[in-house]
């Protein structure tokens, strides 16, 4: 007979190792984005805009404007959870890690391969992530906040934030392009696709959730 105890230390290893390697990666596929210069993923923009105002380093202007996202689920209720915290901190120190390891890429040549890249790897770095269930991120924990506070519908709502933030980004200087608008269309079905891949429920409990039509899909690390 299997210990349960044992059984129950493998699930949340493994649960830990889905959670820092999905961040980890999704901050790598942030950066390749940023070397294939043909645009990045929407708060991408956003925070892209900012560094290039503040002369700070991207990933820390993504740390800065979790922790600043965070702030805002006090007043409509959310609570963190470990991979709530984790994302704020790790997905910015990946992506300013693979900008200083990754040089510059030039000429449409390669610029496309790593763009694509970088876009199929956040389509993994995204199954690993919310496989693990430690929480949403805190941009979509903002999202789900202002869902539940104003009743609008889940893609109202992520629809009218992630303008807002390109806009503003897009503004500041960040870098929107064909990039964004492949990412827009791919990272639905690659999600959903790699959550699958990923996924650590049990055959039963992943019968249920698939057929109870869940949003998993829509809930992207940010």
């Amino acid at each position: 007979m299997s210990d349960p105890t044992a059984r129950s230390g493998t699930r949340l290893t493994r649960r830990l190792t889905h959670l820092y390697v999905g961040l980890a990666l999704y901050g790598a596929s942030s950066a390749l984005l940023v070397r294939a210069g043909l645009g990045l993923e929407p708060w991408g923009v956003l925070h892209q805009g900012l560094s290039e105002r503040t002369g700070i380093s991207i990933g820390v202007v993504s740390i800065v404007i979790g922790a600043v996202v965070l702030l805002l689920w006090i007043p409509i209720g959310q609570r963190p959870g470990l991979g709530t915290v984790s994302n704020v901190f790790a997905v910015g120190i990946a992506m300013d890690a693979t900008l200083a390891l990754v040089p510059d890429v030039h000429g449409l040549g390669a610029r496309i391969p790593v763009m694509v890249a970088g876009i199929a790897l956040n389509g993994v770095a995204t199954g690993l992530y919310i496989s693990a269930r430690f929480g949403p991120g805190p941009r979509d924990g903002l999202m789900t906040g202002l869902n539940r506070l104003t009743g609008r519908s889940v893609r109202l709502v992520r629809t009218g934030i992630e303008v807002a933030v390109v806009v503003t980004g897009f503004l500041l200087g960040g870098s929107l392009g064909v990039g964004t608008v492949l990412y827009a269309l791919a990272i639905g079905p690659l999600a959903q696709f790699f959550l699958r891949v990923f996924d650590l429920s049990t055959p039963d409990a992943r019968t249920v959730t698939d057929t109870g039509g869940s949003s998993r899909e829509a809930i992207l690390p940010r």
